[in-house]
């Protein structure tokens, strides 16, 4: 009957262990699962936080452009308006070369 107890009990300390073994087992996979998880979200959450950067990164570069072009354009009115003033100018200047040629 001892032989008997003492198999039995060494029965269910192997099936304790089997038992922890595979607790042990499943808590460390879930933590493995979580920590997964969290990972995946961060990385996540970096990603979308880095699209968010290059959409605002193109607005600015979409309103800097659009600056450009006004600025290029306001330049080129400037210049067209000062090669009027200096095709004026040197009509004029003409006119008195001219006007000074006759007096002489």
């Amino acid at each position: 009957m001892n032989d008997e107890l003492v198999t039995q009990a060494a029965g269910a300390d192997e099936l304790g262990v089997l038992v922890g073994a595979v607790g042990a087992a499943g808590f460390f996979t879930l933590l493995i699962v979580i920590v997964w998880q969290v990972a995946a979200t961060w990385r996540a959450r970096m990603l979308a936080a880095r699209e968010e950067q290059y959409k605002e990164l193109a607005t600015r570069y979409a309103h800097l452009l659009e600056d450009t072009v006004e600025l290029q354009r306001r330049t080129t009115e400037e210049q067209r308006r000062l090669l009027e003033e200096l095709t004026q100018t040197r009509l004029a200047v003409g006119s008195m070369e001219k006007m000074m040629r006759e007096i002489e």
